[in-house]
């Protein structure tokens, strides 16, 4: 199983709680919790395989005996209403012959995890899942934005740097309220995911409400590959700027080479720039914080409900880059993983953090392998950085707090670079 936090489009972390499907469709979800349990059991004992010699009728029947043998003495569930569904949508469903059972099955188990009210738990069919696999190795095919749930929107974390949501003007923050015009409101992140990614080449079309806007606009954007280093260095004016995209499976080899080069270039300071950066691994992300931290010291602690299992994440013996002067820079579309690493080297009083508070994912989620190569992608723990501080929601707040308004974007000014260097040269 892997570990990681973020949701990739075709650009996975992330955003606030939906709203509540339980205060909407309560009914649905007992249905879609009833169905995935006699399909998953039935899976396992064989049952859903006509072709077995059993019929329609038995293997309703048998589900049902084995639906009721597991929900003995649940008074507030009516088994029966899993055949009185069945029955009802193979018989009077208008596009019936356009639904398979495979699909009421995948269906189903979307559902049941949709119903945990979590957007980063996610159930994810052999395709997604293959899809997703790639993504996090850092190639991928879509238009370059990260996407997330936020106040019950879908919206911009980040757009990636070059990518052609960037180009066509995409920011953190946008609400994106449809997909080729198919409305966002109940759609999942990775329903999102998979409509915003498609053909390299062929256009999608969104329908954007920036930030503090008014109207929404329509912009096509062309899928092309994506393929960008996660990892930047340059030297400017006696300054090492460190820019990290991702936290992708490259990015340790990448960012140990410009350790090196710093440590070469020896200069006056280092910047590390984790704007607009979603996540990603957290065993990168503890890499990358030790080249600051001692050996043994908590990068971040991880708390699960079953509190025997709650792990410090510890820093690894790295190149040492903590005797440089050091400033973080962060804002909204800062997530995850990036968090991490700004809050260890906040807590420690390692670097001041420059920016504007970060966007608050600080859940863990495990990839876990199904039977038929689907996976379930699903939280299971939160992070707190070394002094307990919860990202979840929360954000890492900076030191200095620093916005880029629209005019500075439209002018290419960058306050909060400038304030970082500011912060540099004061000393």
């Amino acid at each position: 199983m892997n570990q990681f936090a973020n949701n990739i489009t075709g650009g996975q972390t992330t955003g606030s709680p939906r709203k509540s499907w339980w205060n909407k469709a309560a009914k649905v979800y007992v249905f879609l919790f009833v169905m995935v349990l006699v399909f998953v059991f039935g899976l396992m004992s064989g049952l859903y395989f006509p072709n077995r010699g059993q019929s329609s009728d038995q293997l309703k029947q048998d589900a049902a005996l084995t639906l009721s043998a597991i929900l003995a003495g649940r008074e507030d569930i009516n088994v029966d209403m899993f055949s009185q569904v069945w029955d009802l949508i193979h018989n009077d469903y208008l596009d019936k012959a356009k639904v398979s059972d495979q699909d009421l099955f995948y269906g189903a188990l979307s559902g049941m995890v949709e119903a945990l009210d979590d957007p980063h738990s996610v159930f994810l069919d052999p395709l997604s899942t293959q899809e997703f696999t790639q993504e996090l190795d850092g190639s991928f095919s879509g238009i370059g934005a990260e996407i997330g749930r936020k106040n019950g929107y879908l919206v911009v974390i980040a757009p990636l740097a070059g990518s052609p949501a960037e180009k066509a003007g995409l920011k953190s923050g946008d609400r994106i309220l449809a997909i080729d015009g198919q409305d966002t409101a109940d759609m999942s992140v990775s329903e999102a995911v998979y409509n915003i990614r498609g053909p390299e080449g062929e256009n999608v079309v969104l329908t954007i409400l920036v930030k503090d806007g008014q109207e929404a606009e329509e912009i096509s954007i062309k899928r092309t590959k994506i393929d960008i280093p996660s990892v930047v260095y340059e030297l400017e004016d006696g300054v090492a700027i460190v820019k990290i995209s991702h936290f992708n499976s490259d990015t340790g080899d990448r960012f140990t080479e410009a350790a090196q080069k710093i440590l070469r270039d020896n200069p006056q300071a280092i910047i590390l720039d984790l704007r607009n950066n979603p996540g990603g691994f957290l065993d990168v992300a503890v890499e990358i914080a030790s080249s600051w931290l001692e050996p043994g010291q908590v990068v971040v602690r991880e708390t699960y409900s079953d509190k025997r299992r709650d792990v410090d994440h510890k820093a690894l013996k790295r190149l040492s880059l903590a005797g440089f002067k050091t400033v973080v820079l962060v804002n909204e579309g800062s997530a995850s993983a990036a968090e991490i690493v700004a809050g260890a080297l906040q807590d420690y009083g390692l670097a001041q953090v420059v920016g504007m508070t970060t966007f608050g994912k600080g859940s863990v989620q495990q990839l876990m392998s199904l039977l038929d190569n689907s996976s379930l992608k699903l939280t299971v723990a939160r992070w707190l950085t070394p002094q307990g501080r919860t990202i979840d929601q929360e954000g890492i707040q900076p030191d200095q707090e620093v916005n880029i308004t629209e005019e500075d974007y439209n002018q290419d000014l960058d306050p909060q670079l400038d304030k970082a260097k500011e912060i540099i040269s004061g000393d």
